[in-house]
């Protein structure tokens, strides 16, 4: 019996025969070439090929998994494109007079280093994309064809790897797969997303030898302690197998509440909504009963490419949030980019302290071109459903007039080509100290409050959420964060106006309480928690 501790993506109980997945990394000799133009005409007749294939990944994910999960396909194209990617290829060629696929290998683990030593966690989830494009460069070059391992037969299984490309998850039987655990990843890797929407437990970041470790064994992965064990004994598989059950039991019970009300039990209503981060996922919050959209993080539209999303791409993208939820309420988040979520073409520049820097609205405030195509596309998308727009990183009425002076400037820019829209509700994220302490004045402006508890955290106990050494000391059930939720829900209140929490401090039970009696008027949580959420409501 072996157990390995990790880092929980998903919590939940798997026991099952392990499937491991060793990486296909060809080896690559250093060969000598004659002829630098020869080899660097060899990497562009594969980069065809790669695209071919990535093509028809995408066509496969599509089908499968939806547009949003497939886009990672597109976004592997565009790399294959990348200047200094392929500038960086063939100057080794050139200058080393070495053959092409020793030339892609060292570009690939170089650029793979590279982003797995940057500080963002989006950033360094890229890693894994650098190292799949460049495997499958290398395999066309050295005549292995698609390389891609069926995996689509596989028996149910739990999935052991040192990391899961995306090519290797997208062609995964999803119904077969019991859990993943894997030696490297990142919370925002391919795996850990898959694993987060589909309620598999995972574990990433576990110290394994794959070379100890064999497919047919047994492993029984708890993502709720963090553990995985390799041929557990009879008395961990009996107790595996009790909790299991007991999970199930769990979920059939939450299955049970679907259509049912957020009541509690002296007649106290609260709103459920999903926090969703594209359009892929409104369909999780549909099938998990959620009664809207309470925070549609729109950043994710400039994630992941390499220039700016165009209006009708945007416009594209809201309208079809709006259309299926078929009424029910879409709150949409204008971007929210810097700190954690940096994006090359705003060309935002080194800051020492990104989390206090040039983000979120300060940017849409100081590049208003940016912030008027985005605007568009939201008002645009109105006629086509129940859509409010909230502003993130609010800390002065003055910003809020400014926001409003230039939506109100594209309205007319609308109005005078005759684009009709309708008028909706705008409300500010409560993120900020600042805000706290003056949202009587700001509820007298918006049209409701939606506490984002993660940065109000941070900002209040001035402690950086992205530094793991200081976990122990990161208490978001701090009394001076509970106060705050009270004086914004008190404030929203006097002024005729809702308060909703869309942090992830939402979704903790052990709050739930607390919350409906501070008067918070909606929750809005992961699309897996809302029906655990309404158990908790319900029996208040």
């Amino acid at each position: 019996m072996m157990q390995f501790d990790g880092k929980s993506v998903y919590k939940g109980i798997a026991l099952g025969p392990v499937l491991v997945l060793k990486n296909h990394d060809t080896q690559v000799r250093r060969k000598k070439t004659e002829d630098a133009e020869a080899e660097i005409k060899k990497v562009e007749a594969a980069g065809q090929e790669a695209r071919k294939q990535l093509q028809k990944l995408y066509d496969k994910a599509l089908r499968e998994v939806g547009e949003s999960n497939a886009a990672i396909f597109e976004v592997h194209q565009m790399m294959l494109e990348d200047e200094d990617y392929l500038e960086s290829i063939h100057n080794m060629i050139r200058t080393e007079m070495v053959n092409a696929s020793y030339a892609v290998a060292v570009t690939g683990d170089n650029f793979a280093e590279m982003f797995a030593g940057m500080d963002d966690d989006y950033m360094k989830a890229r890693a894994a994309d650098v190292r799949d494009i460049s495997n499958r460069l290398i395999r066309i070059l050295e005549g292995e064809g698609e390389g891609d391992a069926d995996l689509s037969s596989m028996a149910p299984s739990v999935i052991v790897a040192d990391d899961l490309s995306p090519s290797e998850t997208v062609q995964m039987d999803k119904e077969k797969i019991l859990g993943f655990v894997t030696v490297h990843g990142s919370t925002n890797s391919h795996t850990a997303i898959l694993a987060r929407m589909m309620n598999i437990p995972a574990l990433i970041g576990v110290p394994l030898d794959l070379e100890e470790i064999h497919t047919g064994m047994t492993a029984a992965v708890d993502g709720f302690a963090g553990t995985v064990t390799f041929e557990p004994d009879g008395e961990l598989c009996a107790q595996i197998r009790r909790r299991m059950d007991e999970e199930l039991e769990k979920r059939r019970l939450l299955e049970g509440l679907k259509g049912k009300e957020n009541v509690t039990s002296d007649g106290r209503h609260i709103e459920l909504y999903a926090n969703i981060g594209n359009v892929g996922d409104v369909g999780y919050a549909l099938e998990n009963d959620a009664g809207g959209i309470g925070l549609f993080r729109s950043e994710f539209l400039y994630l992941g490419r390499e220039d700016f999303p165009t209006e009708e791409e945007q416009f594209q993208a809201y309208r079809q949030v709006a259309q299926t939820m078929a009424g029910k309420k879409v709150i949409i988040r204008t971007l929210d980019i810097g700190a954690d979520k940096q994006v090359d073409y705003f060309q935002l520049g080194k800051e020492e302290n990104p989390a206090m820097g040039y983000r979120a609205i300060r940017i849409c405030l100081s590049q208003p071109d940016i912030f008027k195509t985005q605007l568009r596309a939201l008002l645009r998308a109105t006629m086509y459903g129940n859509i409010a727009v909230m502003y993130p990183m609010i800390t002065s009425v003055e910003e809020v007039n400014r926001i409003f002076a230039i939506v109100k400037e594209v309205q007319e820019e609308l109005d005078e080509i005759g684009i009709p829209y309708r008028q909706p509700d705008q409300g500010i994220m409560i993120e900020t100290p600042a805000a706290v302490m003056i949202s009587d004045e700001l509820a007298q402006l918006v049209d409701f409050f939606s506490i984002g508890t993660n940065d109000l955290t941070q900002y209040t106990l001035a402690i950086d959420r992205q530094n793991a050494r200081l976990d122990e000391f990161y208490d978001p059930h701090h009394k001076a964060i509970l106060r705050m939720i009270k004086m914004v829900a008190d404030n929203a209140h006097k002024y005729g106006k809702w308060a909703g929490i869309c942090g992830e401090l939402g979704a903790d039970l052990e709050l739930t309480g607390e919350f409906v009696r501070m008067g918070i008027d909606e929750l809005s949580v992961a699309p897996s928690m809302i029906l655990r959420v309404r158990k908790a409501v319900r029996e208040l």
